[in-house]
């Protein structure tokens, strides 16, 4: 597999990972025993303990792997001992899992302790989250973040799956091997939109995604849902390079500067998108203005609100304007 470039911190690339409809299920693999005397499953090196964390080992590793069959798996590269604060990431990662009920897996990698696995994934620095869907693995954030910031990262990578129809859910560690539980958990709201979205219907998860917005417009993730659909069907067979060309001949023309800044947010360009439309602001006026304003704010929607760099958007935004 060739490997791609590592991610400047923050930046979330997950355009490429379109769901196999023939991935077999996987259940999340049995909490290997903790290195350091902690509680199976918990935190690196915590005292708290979570449902979707696990500590990875050479004899886990597979199964953990394999278990990003079923939803995405986050690997937490880490050393406390070369470098202690990327140990408390990892503990931030691991209590932060349980809030999102099964939506990813946190898999705790010492490479003190496992070099082989770190070696095996050439890891160039820690601390180092990767993200991996259906076996694939993608650079995620290789710096230490708050918690608040990591959250708002989560909640971000959780939308851009929601909107490409990665649904599958881990089930809760403690209830592995349950009899007749043998599939991932599907919140059933957002099935109809994210099995159409898995199927390539753009235009129906639109459909979806806008009923459950209607009904509920304080549903977040139904908003978030539905503005990156709707980004999703913009671009749809648009040529990158082409769009990008049309761009650069016509700096004020409203309509090739939105195409590459939607296309910027889906490859990961979340400040390279929302800087192109403020710099349109400022340009603009009049209808043109309020059009590209309004574009502007259903990208932050996209992105989700929480976000820091929907916030710096926000306060880049109100400048332009005023």
């Amino acid at each position: 597999m060739t490997q791609q470039p590592f991610s400047r911190p923050g930046a979330v690339d997950l355009s490429a990972l379109a769901r196999r409809s023939a991935a077999p299920p996987a259940a999340p693999p049995a909490a290997a025993p903790p290195a350091d005397g902690g509680a199976a499953g918990g935190p690196a090196g915590g005292g708290a303990t979570s449902s979707y964390a696990v500590l990875v080992d050479e004899a886990t590793f597979q199964g953990v792997l394999e278990a990003s069959m079923t939803a995405p798996v986050l690997l937490a590269f880490y050393s406390r001992t070369r470098m202690p604060e990327s140990g408390d990431m990892a503990d931030d990662l691991a209590a932060l899992a349980d809030a999102y009920e099964g939506r990813f897996l946190v898999g705790l990698v010492d490479v003190d302790a496992v070099p082989a696995i770190a070696q095996a994934m050439q890891i160039p620095s820690i601390p180092l989250v990767v993200a991996v869907v259906d076996g694939r693995p993608m650079p995620l954030l290789q710096d230490v973040v708050p918690a608040d910031q990591l959250r708002a990262l989560l909640d971000s990578v959780v939308q851009q799956l929601t909107a490409q129809g990665v649904a599958g859910r881990h089930r809760p560690l403690a209830a592995t091997g349950a009899e007749g539980d043998d599939g991932p958990a599907v919140d059933p709201r957002y099935a109809p939109a994210q099995e159409a979205l898995a199927a390539g219907d753009i235009d129906a998860a639109v459909a979806e995604y806008q009923k459950l917005v209607t009904a509920n417009p304080a549903d977040a993730e139904a908003a978030a849902g539905l503005a990156m659909a709707q980004i999703l069907q913009r671009t749809q067979g648009v040529d990158l390079n082409a769009a990008r060309a049309a761009a650069a001949a016509a700096p004020d023309d409203v309509d090739a500067q939105i195409m590459v800044a939607d296309l910027d947010l889906l490859g990961g360009h979340v400040e390279d998108a929302f800087g192109r439309l403020v710099e349109l602001v400022r340009r603009t006026a009049g209808d043109d203005r309020d059009r590209v304003r309004t574009h502007l704010v259903s990208l932050f929607a996209a992105v989700g609100n929480e976000d820091p760099r929907v916030q710096r958007g926000r306060t880049a935004l109100a400048n332009a304007l005023f």
